[in-house]
């Protein structure tokens, strides 16, 4: 069901400084910041030959990411996402397994533009799963 990983996130406490050091200290090429108000998140990618690094910093007082900050200082990984086809049938099919999905378990537009969906860490090996329809 799984296809390739599409992106590692990582919440950062400074944006600025975090895109600077994938930029500048490892060379690797940086996006522009965006805001994603219904995410509580400003988001930088930072591309690699092989997936995406998302670099994530809160937006707004109620952003979960300020949360994890809050947890983590230093910032840290926040979840991996993978690529699926058909993000209704997945959720179809991990719904059935007894696996949760996030929120109102509906697919929502992610910082691509395209829908995803969260599974809860609990369910997926402590992990914080992020499904995103190619």
């Amino acid at each position: 069901m799984i296809g390739k990983l599409n992106h590692v996130a990582i919440a950062v406490p400074d944006l600025q400084a975090a895109s600077a050091q994938y930029r500048d200290i490892f060379g690797a090429r940086v996006s522009d910041p965006v805001d994603l108000p219904e995410h509580g998140v400003t988001t930088v990618f930072v591309t690699l030959p092989n997936t995406h690094i998302e670099l994530l910093h809160p937006l707004g007082e109620n952003s979960p990411i300020a949360g994890f900050l809050e947890r983590n200082r230093a910032g840290g990984i926040h979840h991996v996402c993978y690529e699926v086809v058909d993000i209704g049938l997945a959720a179809e099919k991990l719904a059935a397994t007894g696996m949760r999905i996030l929120g109102d378990g509906k697919p929502r537009i992610g910082a691509h533009g395209k829908p995803v969906l969260f599974l809860h860490p609990k369910d997926a090996l402590g992990t914080l799963v992020e499904l995103e329809q190619i």
